[in-house]
């Protein structure tokens, strides 16, 4: 018996539906033993435009005209990606694609921003590969890695195995003085980068190295370019936003992303929020600082290696909010070992309004750090795959200037809104 298999597909873009009937072949019933019955040469002659049916059923004919067995939506390619360094970030990160696994609707995705962006959802995601130094992770399977010490981001959920196993990194500069005595150096070999990134198919490799990290960090650029992976740089080393690695990438014809990754209730973004919001309504700002103090080992880090260039980072995002100068001040100032994974930030800012009169505004803001990454993660790793899939090349700025602190190119937020709104339409 033999019966026509048939999809329907609803695919949501711009303010209407529209309903996709794909006629993909006519197969035998399923039997275990017996191999389905390939496509007719006319039946696989389906052809679509994407003014017709959207970026998002785009992604879904492909996949479907490629596939010689019938599949069900939720078996669309996943986006697999390659982290480097299994530290607070990535713990949260894949705590997150497991909470989020089984989200549909809105309603269920509570703490993102974006549940479909450019036709995936988070469940799209997949981690194939991860790197690290520490003993106490190497070796092991990532959702047991996550929680190893020194990481302290909170324990958000119970992660089943993933069958990743963190391989052993080089560790070059990834020590810096102040964690030399937190972290476990493994004995262990060093895995070759490339081969595993290109076994395990990776297409885009995730760099949450320590801030301090500048050699690791460039070398692990370096193997990207190599194995021909998309590159994302979260840490505020200067890649995306460096001429030089910037047109690299674009010789390649590959996709990078970076630096120095905003936060879903960042202190920055709040900070160029407010004084945005202020100067519009007339008031003169004339000083303003937001300084941080945090606890992990990335804030440790910080302290000891990279607090300069992270206050010249911060500041210059935070002085893009102002059409006029002022004196501004921004960047991270100490650690507090019990504040563990939190962040408390102070603002202070002060201004003139009507007739010159005064005014001072004194805020903190108190954050877990770690899954303050989540939602821009989720929301950069399918924008890139985006990028791959339309063969982009090269920092792509719409995504630098929406989710990094120091872009190619500054811009407000508000130029940056419409540029990823652009782009992931």
């Amino acid at each position: 018996m033999r019966s026509l298999l048939e999809f329907v597909v609803s695919v949501q873009f711009q303010s209407s539906t529209d309903i996709l009937i794909v006629l993909l072949s006519k197969y035998e019933v399923p039997d275990s033993n017996k191999p389905s019955t390939k496509r007719s040469e006319e039946e696989s002659r389906l052809t679509f435009s994407q003014s017709s049916v959207g970026l998002e059923g785009m992604h879904l004919i492909r996949h479907l005209q490629n596939t010689e067995k019938p599949t069900r939506c939720q078996d669309l390619p996943k986006i697999k990606v390659a982290l480097i360094g299994v530290g607070n970030c990535a713990s949260a990160l894949v705590q997150g694609l497991q909470h989020y696994g089984n989200c549909n609707t809105e309603q269920e995705c509570v703490g993102l921003r974006n549940l479909l962006l450019g036709g995936y959802y988070p469940k799209d995601i997949q981690t194939v590969a991860a790197f690290d130094i520490d003993d106490r992770k190497v070796g092991k399977d990532l959702s047991e890695a996550i929680f190893a010490e020194p990481n302290n981001t909170p324990k958000l959920i119970e992660t089943a195995p993933s069958n990743v196993i963190v391989h052993r990194g080089p560790t070059l500069d990834g020590v810096g003085e102040y964690t030399k005595n937190i972290i476990h150096t493994s004995s262990g070999t060093e895995n070759n980068i490339i081969r595993t990134l290109k076994e395990n198919d990776a297409e885009i490799v995730v760099n949450l190295l320590p801030s301090g990290a500048t050699k690791a960090t460039q070398y692990y650029a370096e193997q990207a370019l190599t194995a021909g992976c998309a590159f994302i740089n979260a840490t505020p080393n200067f890649i995306a936003s460096n001429e030089t690695w910037a047109r690299r990438f674009e010789t390649a014809e590959i996709p990078l992303a970076g630096d120095d990754l905003i936060d879903q209730v960042g202190a920055t973004t709040l900070h160029k929020t407010l004084l945005k919001l202020l100067s519009m309504n007339g008031v003169r700002i004339t000083q303003t600082y937001q300084l941080d103090v945090g606890g992990g080992t990335e804030s440790l880090d910080t302290l000891g290696r990279t607090r300069d260039i992270k206050r010249t980072v911060k500041t210059e995002s935070v002085e893009s909010a102002l059409p006029y100068k002022a004196e501004v001040v921004a960047g991270s100032t100490d650690y507090v070992d019990f504040l563990q994974n939190r962040r408390d930030s102070y603002f202070w800012i002060k201004g003139v309004h009507f007739c010159n009169v005064p005014m001072q505004i004194d805020l903190k803001l108190s954050t877990i750090d770690a899954p303050n990454a989540g939602s821009v993660l989720f929301d950069v790793i399918r924008a890139m795959k985006i990028a791959l899939d339309r063969g982009l090349k090269g920092a792509i700025q719409p995504i630098c200037a929406h989710a990094f602190k120091h872009p190619p190119q500054q811009v407000t937020i508000e130029t940056a809104e419409k540029m990823f709104a652009d782009f992931i339409t």
